[in-house]
């Protein structure tokens, strides 16, 4: 039974026509995704997203708008009573000379072209919201 909501905030983080994606293994699976993560209870959205920054990268951000917000139910593949709505905002990393890994789950960083004929995310809502991204720099 699904009986929590997991309110997940990420940012396409765009530079040089390219978003930065991250490498990490989670539960046991790799995966590739943008960055960011849960929303803690008391904060907002946008500061979830500096939070994150700060804490996977070392950087700070400014946000530069919204992009997407998911509009269909999804369960968590992670856990099964939670119902997941994430959120997406375009960011530009401010001071890249910081830029740091500091999450031991990031294996690596990868800057994938925009312009990419094939959308490499394999979460269901990062490939949508990588299509938007698409779309805007048409």
């Amino acid at each position: 039974m699904v009986d929590k909501i997991n309110i997940r905030v990420y940012a396409a983080a765009i530079k040089n026509g390219k978003v930065l994606a991250l490498h990490e293994e989670y539960a046991g699976d790799h995966l590739m995704k943008l960055p960011g993560g849960g929303l803690e209870f008391g904060e907002g959205i946008l500061d979830c997203l500096h939070r994150e920054f700060e804490e996977e990268l070392n950087c700070k951000i400014r946000i530069l708008g919204h992009l997407y917000t998911q509009e269909e139910f999804l369960v968590s593949r992670f856990r099964e009573n939670e119902q997941l709505l994430t959120i997406y905002y375009m960011v530009e990393i401010i001071d890249n000379d910081e830029f740091l890994i500091m999450d031991p789950c990031i294996e690596k960083i990868e800057w994938i072209p925009i312009d990419n004929d094939e959308n490499p995310f394999p979460l269901p809502i990062d490939k949508i919201a990588f299509e938007k991204l698409r779309e805007k720099f048409k």
